[in-house]
């Protein structure tokens, strides 16, 4: 219920979820409360010796109005589209070089089909995904960088930047040499009939590159992952999840690529283990000037190594800031349930806090709600939340949200 001036009274849902009565403001004091404690206690998990690298200020990628629809059809010999999937429903944002950009939200939001699409794994339905030249970016000394050679036949000497979503074939096949992905699941990833050593240098067969010494640069490459050159004539099977994480990292990295979509890539991982992952990005991108799009549950992990976080909902970001700010200051209804979620290792705060209760599930996105998509379970939603999707709006210098009660 709301009352004339679009205000929710107090017993907006109150019988069901304990926060229908909240303003924002007391979300936000209920969500802090629960960071403050549960992030400080967790996020030091991954902390190393050496300082974190700082993003430059010129963008790598951009991304506009990103769609990715998957059809849905009917019928057995005739088959006819029915309707969509909005796995990824209308998302700009900026990647800057250098920079850590954390990407999280709840399972079947869309994040690792928005990482798939901006690699062109799937091709967009709509939107664009535009790629600059790296300018500090560790260069390669390799002579046989046929691959460049192609890039910059397409992109022209002068262009400021290539939509990718235009590219098709070899002129593609050329770009993928500057993204790569980390995939989530180190045992699925790797192809058990293949050795190291053919796992690692594949890439580099397929860019046409290193030729001559395309084993000693294999050796190079486990060795900066942190594992034994020799371990070139083994297979995947023989080796622990996060051995055989570093083993597809050091395949991303085997074309010296400039900016690399991380999928998930400790979740699998204990959580010894997942610190030393990220301890191992991080000095990659410290290294190589690396820029990373890094996808995951794990808020306390994302906060650590990224720079900015987006925070997505059913195929859209609802908010995007520096990672410190939204720990400190989340603005939109999601993120202030997220963060209150996380758990307290201290029992005491644990049992007296308040938490944010979102009722009910996430709507279909085969049929997602109108107005904003996250109505159906904000508990401070008013009448304009179910008519109008609300525009992302800056509320605070560098702090973006996508919300109608901010």
């Amino acid at each position: 219920m709301t009352t004339e001036n679009n205000q929710p009274t107090e017993d907006t849902g109150s019988s069901e979820s304990g926060t229908g009565s909240m303003t924002p403001e007391a979300m936000r004091a209920a969500s802090q409360a629960a960071t403050d404690s549960a992030i400080g206690s967790t996020v030091g998990v991954a902390d190393g010796g050496a300082e974190r690298s700082k993003p430059r200020e010129n963008t790598l990628l951009h991304v506009e109005n990103l769609k990715m629809y998957f059809p849905v059809t009917a019928g057995i010999i005739f088959q006819r589209k029915v309707a969509d999937i909005k796995a990824v429903d209308g998302l700009t944002f900026d990647v800057r070089e250098g920079e850590t950009l954390g990407l999280v939200g709840e399972s079947g939001c869309g994040k690792s089909t928005t990482g798939r699409a901006i690699l062109q794994l799937y091709r967009p339905t709509d939107g664009e995904v535009v790629m600059f030249d790296p300018k500090y970016a560790s260069a390669s000394d390799t002579p046989e960088v046929s691959a460049d050679a192609l890039v910059t036949d397409v992109a022209g000497s002068d262009s400021p930047g290539v939509d990718l979503t235009k590219l098709k074939g070899g002129k593609l096949r050329a770009y993928r040499r500057r993204m790569q992905m980390i995939f989530q699941d180190p045992y699925a990833s790797l192809n058990p009939r293949m050795s190291v050593g053919s796992i690692v240098g594949e890439p580099m067969a397929i860019h046409n590159l290193h030729k001559g010494r395309r084993k000693e640069r294999v050796r190079e490459l486990l060795e900066t992952v942190g594992l034994n050159p020799y371990f070139a004539s083994r297979y995947p099977h023989e080796f622990s999840g996060g051995q055989r994480q570093r083993i597809g990292i050091a395949r991303a990295l085997a074309v010296e690529p400039a900016f690399i979509v991380a999928d998930e890539p400790v979740s699998a991982l204990d959580v010894s283990i997942q610190a030393q992952i990220i301890n191992l990005m991080e000095d990659l991108q410290r290294d190589f000037g690396l820029t990373y799009l890094f996808i995951a549950h794990d808020l306390s992990v994302v906060r650590h190594i990224s720079h900015r976080v987006a925070v997505m909902y059913l195929g859209k970001i609802v908010e995007l800031t520096e990672s410190d700010l939204l720990y400190e200051n989340p603005l939109h209804p999601y993120t202030q349930a997220l963060l209150s979620a996380v758990p307290i290792p201290d029992p005491q705060i644990e049992r007296t806090r308040e938490r944010i209760i979102l009722t009910g599930d996430v709507p279909s996105p085969l049929n997602p709600p109108p107005g904003c998509n996250f109505h159906t379970r904000c508990p401070i939603a008013i009448d304009v939340c179910r008519e109008e999707d609300p525009e992302m709006r800056e509320i605070e210098p560098g702090h973006f949200a996508k919300c109608h009660r901010v």
